[in-house]
């Protein structure tokens, strides 16, 4: 999917967070991959529905907010 590039990023980031000594800031950018995967899972299940005769897609959320 076009949208999963940003999962890229965000594991760069957090590589180099941990690599100069950003602990927090790398936990955090954890926590934001998860909310990325969500979103992107949940924008997908839209999509699937649309294509099932607008049939309401399910999913399950499993993001929060981080705390650091």
């Amino acid at each position: 999917m076009r949208s999963e590039w940003i999962l890229d990023v965000l594991t760069d980031l957090k590589t180099f967070a941990r690599a100069n000594g950003m602990p927090a800031l790398a936990e955090q950018l954890d926590d934001t991959a998860i909310v990325a995967m969500t979103e992107i899972a949940a924008i997908r299940n839209a999509q699937d529905g649309q294509r099932d005769n607008g049939d309401a897609a399910v999913g399950t959320y499993y993001g929060g907010t981080g705390t650091s």
